[in-house]
């Protein structure tokens, strides 16, 4: 069951690490050590995860483990893993949804196979050769995404709008992960909606619409101010509104996500809408998707952090 921690409690904020996604976790961090500070747990402090994060840790000895960490040893279940070791509560998803959604290719069997809308989808592994299978894809079934099977933040990704330029775009996404994802591209609507605990209750937020200036919700696009339009709520058809968000709680549960999830779709000018992938620890930066849903909801940045923060257990809930 969810925590209860006292303001006195020594809160580690976790966050930085060594993924693609240090500079963005970084930002998280500060930002929910700094709201942290104002709700009055005055003994929080931020640990910058390195190599060295079990002995930082066990000198320091805290009570809970508040977690920002994004991407690798981060979002995959390592560093859940490492807690429960040593045995420090930590916020919300555990080691197994967080190894699963991790990889967005198991992501996507997992999903479908509960019944869920996902894209058809080919793997491409990398030998560090440079050399890759391109003359298996259609030329008819461009444009794809390119993506890396573990990464975030839409670091690594390509749209690849002819077979010509599909090797240079698997050579880019390799130099995050040596294993590859290729979906279809879907013009259409990015949304994504968020799941957070409030009392042990998984709630679902408003569906959030993403109008950028590029052409696609890339990484530019999502942390730098101005390029992308937040619609909220996103601006679909009562019935496909429900049907997502309905959608979401299950993608939710079929993954065994705990305390909070951000799930990202595409939705086709038809609105037929497909899952893209699970996020286990979404973004907390002044730019980021779930505190502008839960800011909707009349849910402040502070109390969104101590909704997460209470989510705080050790053993798997």
């Amino acid at each position: 069951m969810p925590g209860n921690v006292e303001k006195s409690a020594r809160i580690a904020v976790l966050c930085g690490g060594f993924s693609s996604e240090r500079e963005v976790s970084l930002r998280s961090g500060k930002n929910c050590f700094d709201a942290l500070q104002r709700l009055g747990y005055v003994n929080s402090y931020i640990v910058d995860v390195n190599r060295q994060v079990a002995d930082r840790l066990f000198q320091k000895q805290p009570d809970v483990a508040f977690l920002a960490l994004h991407g690798k040893y981060g979002e995959d279940g390592c560093i859940q893993g490492l807690l429960e070791v040593m045995g420090v509560p930590y916020t919300g998803n555990r080691v197994t949804a967080s190894a699963i959604t991790m990889d967005k290719y198991l992501t996507k069997t997992i999903l479908q196979a509960a019944g869920l809308p996902v894209l058809s989808s080919k793997i491409v592994h990398s030998d560090g050769s440079g050399e890759f299978p391109v003359e298996e894809f259609d030329p008819e079934a461009f444009p794809v995404m390119v993506k890396p099977i573990n990464g975030g933040s839409s670091i690594g990704m390509k749209k690849v709008n002819k077979r010509a330029k599909l090797g240079k775009a698997l050579q880019n996404a390799a130099d995050y992960s040596n294993t590859i994802m290729v979906e279809p591209f879907i013009m259409g609507k990015s949304i994504t909606v968020g799941v957070f605990d409030i009392h042990g209750k998984p709630i679902v937020t408003p569906i959030l619409e993403l109008r950028t200036q590029t052409e696609w919700y890339d990484l530019k696009a999502k942390y730098t101010e101005g390029l992308t339009e937040f619609v909220l709520p996103a601006e679909l058809p009562d019935k496909v509104t429900q049907a997502i968000r309905e959608t979401t709680l299950k993608a939710h549960e079929a993954v065994g996500c705990y305390g909070l999830s951000r799930t990202d779709f595409v939705v086709s000018k038809e609105n037929e809408f497909f899952i893209l992938e699970i996020n286990t620890i979404p973004g907390m930066t002044s730019l980021s998707d779930l505190p502008a849903q839960a800011k909707y909801m009349g849910i402040e940045y502070d109390e969104l952090v101590e909704y997460i923060l209470q989510t705080a257990v050790l053993t798997t809930p």
